[in-house]
């Protein structure tokens, strides 16, 4: 255990995690150079897309240090992404230190602050490292100088180092060896294991990813989940190198693999202890905080036909990423789906493509919500997060609305146009101070709601780019909440219903018409689609009708005979409105979701 060190690579978005992993399983000589390509531990291809990482990745070096020494290194790559803190949060769980990675150009940012807080409450041992020192832009005395004013941290301990050109990562491999500790734990007490994470295999069932806390497991053993009391028995077991490396044993301290045949997907729970049959541990370990899901939104196949094949692909996604939360629903439009709680609206989409592409379903998503508590008349107390489920208006005594508080940082120049979205966006008690000359950090309380939709999006382009933005739940306010509903040719769509503040409905109200008008095909008859609260409308526009040209055999003559042949066209179109029902692309649902900007 003396040559084992586990840590992970935390930092803002786009810092140099992945090509810091890349860098380190290069000089380790895990991979040779024909082999080699970009974030090699990014093996979605959402991923590689974006050019995000949204799994935390685990693998394990062999690294032989200057004195001769050979160590194995637990290497956790993780998301930068505020979506996906909770996935760092349990690469951190399993892990004795991290590596705090700050880009030499754009210093400290807002989830840098984050991840360090995350690790501090885990007690992990901290190396600063600041990357890209390699960029023209590049100010590293300056980071350096940051860090140890704002994060208080020692200045021997910060490593300078490129990830891109590999210069001083040597140095970092080194300074993993010697400033972070080794695990604890020991290999004679009862078997204790932590499950971290866990993805299907449709050959092998579940392959869970595990931390070995206390005593040992072998091929051939008996296990049990202490959660639920399940018992299997272990087919095979080993650590992670690019593939799964069997071995036949692993004790105290090491993080590897187990294939046991689960084939029930739901005994798996990330946070949950393994333990040996025969010899059972006293106590489960102290499992992971349970995930606040903060965006609501409906998912429905689009053939009715696919609804179990979705129930099936939300039970294997659920393994894979332990945020996401569903229960059935149903709708008069849509027919029966899942109502799913995401952590934001990044990992939203990541999940509507993950279930698109990994499992071939098509899907419609109701538009997000976020959980409101309603106080009733008679002294009830609701929690909605449905349109569907919005109470009768007179019987409401009061609604609360979640706030956040959002901490931002952006250059100074900034400070104009961010300060004024913010008071768009319903914003209360701003405040701010220069954490560095130029540099802002913008603080301010914001409904949830508010922030989901397209916050984010407009931050970036309003800060071209260098805006930083983080958040955390701060409590529950007083709200003017109104169901918005859409009505096509007189009939509600509950699909495309909104729970909205008060003061945007008619704005939401007007860009949801016209986004509706430009998406719906025409008919033969004229399509009104309104927007209402209640019995009274906000916003209407008009679809017009195609219409053929039935005078265009009248050529000379009374007037009168053009006027009949109209006449009846007219009367003609008026019966088909009455009868006629109309179709809503798929696409009309996503475009009512998307903002102007």
């Amino acid at each position: 255990m003396k040559t084992i060190r586990n840590f992970s690579i935390i930092a803002h978005i786009d810092h140099g995690k992945s090509t810091l992993a890349d860098r380190m399983i290069q000089m380790c000589g895990m991979v040779t150079d024909r082999e080699f390509k970009d974030q090699l531990l990014d093996n979605m291809e959402i991923e590689r897309e974006r050019g995000i990482t949204i799994k935390s990745q685990t693998i394990c070096l062999p690294y032989t240090a200057k004195d001769g020494t050979k160590y194995t290194l637990n290497l956790v790559d993780t998301p930068g992404h505020v979506d996906f803190s909770y996935e760092v949060s349990r690469a951190l769980a399993s892990c004795e230190g991290a590596l705090l990675l700050i880009d030499a150009a754009q210093g400290i940012e807002a989830q840098t602050l984050a991840n360090l807080y995350l690790a501090m409450e885990n007690d992990l041992d901290i190396i600063p490292v600041v990357n890209k020192i390699d960029l023209p832009s590049a100010e590293p005395e300056k980071v350096t100088e940051q860090i140890e004013e704002d994060l208080g941290m020692d200045g021997d301990t910060i490593k300078l180092c490129s990830a891109k050109t590999g210069k001083g990562v040597d140095d970092v491999l080194e300074a993993i060896v010697k400033y972070l500790p080794p695990p604890e734990g020991d290999p004679e007490a009862p078997l204790q294991a932590l499950i971290f994470d866990a993805n299907y295999d449709p050959y092998r069932g579940t392959i869970i990813s595990c931390r070995i806390i206390n005593g040992r497991l072998k091929t051939g053993d008996n296990i049990i989940f202490m959660s639920n009391g399940a018992e299997y028995k272990v087919e095979e077991l080993g650590i992670f190198h690019f593939r799964r490396e069997p071995q036949k044993e692993l004790s105290a301290g090491e993080v590897g693999y187990i294939i046991a045949g689960v084939k029930t997907v739901s005994d798996t729970k990330p946070g949950d202890t393994i333990t040996l049959k025969s010899a059972p541990c006293a106590d489960p370990l102290e499992g992971f905080q349970e995930v606040q899901q903060v965006v609501f939104s409906s998912i429905y196949p689009i053939s009715t036909d696919d609804y179990e094949d979705l129930a099936a692909a939300l039970e294997k996604l659920k393994l894979n990423d332990a945020a996401l939360t569903f229960q059935k629903d149903s709708s008069a439009a849509l027919g029966f789906g899942f109502r799913c709680g995401f952590l934001g609206l990044l990992h939203l989409e990541v999940v509507q493509e993950r279930l698109e592409r990994e499992f071939g379903i098509s899907l419609i998503l109701t538009v997000p919500s976020v959980r409101y508590n309603f106080y009733l008349n008679d002294g009830r107390e609701l929690i909605v997060d449905n349109p569907a489920h919005f109470p009768d208006p007179s019987t409401i005594d009061r609604v609360e609305e979640p706030y956040i508080k959002a901490t931002i940082l952006i250059p100074e120049r900034y400070m104009g146009t961010v300060m004024t979205l913010c008071m768009e966006r319903r914003g209360e008690n701003t405040n701010y101070h220069y954490p560095m000359p130029g540099r802002i950090e913008f603080t301010c309380e914001l409904p949830l709601a508010e922030v989901i939709y397209d916050f984010y999006d407009i931050l970036k382009s309003v800060t071209q780019g260098y805006g930083s933005f983080d958040y955390e739940l701060a409590d529950y306010r007083g709200s003017d909440l109104v169901k918005l509903d859409f009505l096509v040719n007189g009939e509600p769509v509950d699909a495309l219903s909104q729970l909205v503040h008060r003061t945007k409905a008619r704005e939401r109200g007007v860009r949801g018409c016209n986004r509706l008008k430009e998406e719906i095909p025409r008919q033969m008859f004229k399509i009104a689609i309104q927007a209402a609260i209640g019995g009274s409308f906000v916003a209407r526009t008009n679809i017009s009708a195609l219409r053929k040209d039935v005078t265009a055999k009248c050529y000379g003559g009374d007037i009168s005979r053009k006027r009949k042949l109209l006449e009846k066209q007219k009367a003609g179109k008026k019966r088909m409105k009455t009868v006629g029902n109309v179709d809503i692309p798929q696409s009309a649902f996503l475009a009512v979701l998307k903002s102007d900007q």
